[in-house]
């Protein structure tokens, strides 16, 4: 897998926050208010390969012992499941509340 580190920022085109890189040798891929992302990369994280574009909903959480917590997204327009580490600024809380309400 090809991995290109990028730290860029971005507007969520979900919520609208204005997210900045984090900064510390770990890349930020999704907006730690709402979770949500982007389907830009295809072959490996940073290469910004993909055709689809779509947004990707944060579905569920995980934890895993070596990557602690782990968003499980899947893409609103071609339905691609996939994880990533969470943000130790990422609203886990209000997801799993939001989440919680809706079931």
């Amino acid at each position: 897998m090809i991995f290109i580190p990028r730290e860029e920022p971005f507007t969520c085109e979900h919520c609208g926050a204005k997210v900045q890189p984090l900064g510390k040798g770990t890349y930020r891929d999704h907006c730690p208010k709402c979770l949500f992302s982007k389907h830009v990369d295809r072959d490996g994280p940073g290469d910004r390969l993909s055709d689809c574009l779509g947004l990707i909903e944060p579905v569920s959480i995980d934890q895993d012992g070596k990557k602690g917590f782990v968003i499980i997204y899947k893409c609103l327009k071609c339905n691609k499941v996939s994880r990533n580490r969470a943000a130790d600024d990422d609203d886990l809380v209000n997801f799993l509340k939001a989440k919680a309400k809706s079931e």
